[in-house]
């Protein structure tokens, strides 16, 4: 019973995917909209479980997942994105004659997949998390068959996604052959034990590579620009903010607790991905006239940032980055709600350019896109300032001052490119005139300024983020 009231917010969302999968089956009804509303309501539901039920932290199933605070807070956040991700996908897929209920039922099994992986406590479980994830999603970027750009988009995820699990199958036999388990605590007695052996080393490396995919981290990061370009807009827009954070928490996971005594070793690692990801994704982005492509490559240096604190090796550092993605995910997912609305009559646009004279012709959407940009760049008083302040705070005080300092500069080759943007839209004369766009559209992208306004709209909502995330991150050292 203990087992089953640990697992219960994952098996809600499985049973109720189970379920939609039957009951969206109609040859009279086409029921997507219905499936979606419910799928949409499921997510809200699962996201508050961990807080709203009376249930021990723990593990379940002889140890291979374990709930606490850290799970509840990533469950939540995940939860809520996805729920915002897939009411953005209504209007796109009527429109362009993709709307299936399948997709819905995606969702809920990739945030499953999601779920296993913020609750992993084995290698084994944190595997088939990640699979779980990857499959749906792999699917989800193919969505559009007869769309060669999508096809191109999912081939490529599938492809560079098998090379990931490779990766990440060696390493977890590297480390079983070399301690005799694939549990994280018995993991960590046993180098405490015997120190850490090459083939110990070896193995964190590779799967710390295999991670990398996930976050899309350079040296990593080639599918993620042609992803994000042929993937539907909507879709990219779950790619960018869900998954992102349930693979930047197993990464966390993993070196605090099997591999919490060796932080010499994986220090290295995660210092060379972070920095790599920031300056790969920082040059590149600063090329790029496909917005979908400029925010594939902001999205790799976004990563780099993430990875800065948890090179610390602390309670603050953990804290930092569940701050640091949890403001991002809330700032992509208002991102691509405005992307969503660079639609014409005859279809959707995505050129850089098309953006021209925005102000003029929808300056509602303009002040939006504005801010959020700003957000990103990390100007205060928005949320994107205090993120990243939490992100490279850690750094310096756990003596990587010039590791947070090449941060810095590579956020200020950053707001380059998202201030070209705002120069388009506010400076260059309109060249056409978007679509007004639908109400749920509208609805997202203005939640999700305002959730990066707390200091002045909403009081409270940052203290309350801080002290979940601190929470998290103390929960996750106490193991």
């Amino acid at each position: 019973m203990q087992a089953l009231s640990t697992f219960l917010p994952e098996l809600f969302l499985a049973v109720s995917a189970s379920l939609l999968l039957g009951f969206g089956l109609s040859k009279t009804n086409d029921r997507s909209v219905l499936v979606r509303y419910i799928s949409v309501g499921v997510l809200v539901v699962f996201a508050f479980m961990g807080f709203l039920l009376d249930r021990p932290a723990g593990t379940s199933f002889s140890g291979l997942l374990l709930n606490n605070d850290f799970s509840d807070f990533l469950k939540c956040v995940i939860g809520l994105s996805a729920a915002g991700a897939l009411l953005l996908t209504q209007h796109y897929f009527q429109s362009e004659r993709l709307d299936r209920y399948e997709f819905s039922v995606l969702t809920l099994y990739a945030v499953l997949g999601m779920s296993i992986m913020a609750s992993a406590n084995n290698l084994l479980a944190m595997y088939i998390g990640i699979e779980m994830q990857s499959l749906a999603l792999y699917i989800m970027a193919a969505f559009n068959r007869d769309s060669l750009r999508a096809s191109e988009a999912g081939l490529k995820y599938f492809v560079l996604g098998a090379l990931s699990s490779g990766l990440l199958l060696y390493g977890a036999s590297l480390v079983y052959g070399f301690t005799g388990s694939l549990d994280f605590e018995t993991i960590r007695a046993s180098i405490a034990v015997s120190g850490p052996t090459t083939g110990v080393i070896a193995g964190m490396v590779f799967l710390l590579c295999g991670l990398a995919f996930k976050i899309s981290a350079a040296p990593f990061h080639m599918w993620t620009p042609d992803v994000y370009e042929g993937s539907p807009t909507p879709v990219t827009g779950f790619f960018a903010a869900a998954p992102k954070l349930a693979a930047m928490a197993i990464i966390a996971r993993l070196i605090t607790v099997p591999f919490g005594d060796i932080i010499g070793q994986w220090q290295q690692v995660i210092v060379v991905l972070a920095v790599l990801s920031m300056v790969v994704g920082a040059l590149g982005a600063i090329v790029q006239t496909n917005i979908k492509r400029l925010m594939a490559y902001s999205s790799i240096a976004n990563m780099g940032y993430a990875l800065v604190p948890l090179a610390a090796a602390s309670v603050a550092g953990v804290q930092g980055m569940l701050v640091f993605m949890t403001i991002y995910v809330i700032t992509v997912i208002g991102v691509f709600a405005t992307i969503l609305q660079m639609r014409l009559r005859n279809g959707m646009v995505e050129q850089i350019s098309d953006l021209s004279g925005l102000s003029k012709t929808n300056p509602g959407m303009a002040i939006s896109f504005t801010i959020l940009m700003f957000s990103l760049i990390g100007i205060p008083p928005l949320l994107g300032f205090f993120g990243k302040l939490y992100a490279f705070l850690p750094a310096f005080e756990a003596g990587l001052a010039w590791l947070a300092i090449v941060a810095l500069v590579a956020s200020v080759i950053g707001a380059f490119y998202y201030l070209r943007l705002v120069k388009v839209m506010w400076f260059d004369e309109p060249t056409r005139e978007f679509v007004r766009a639908p109400r749920t559209v509208r609805v997202i992208t203005i939640v999700s300024v305002l959730l990066i306004f707390p200091l002045l709209i909403i009081p409270g909502i940052a203290g309350g983020m801080l002290g979940f995330a601190e929470s998290a991150a103390q929960a996750l050292f106490a193991q």
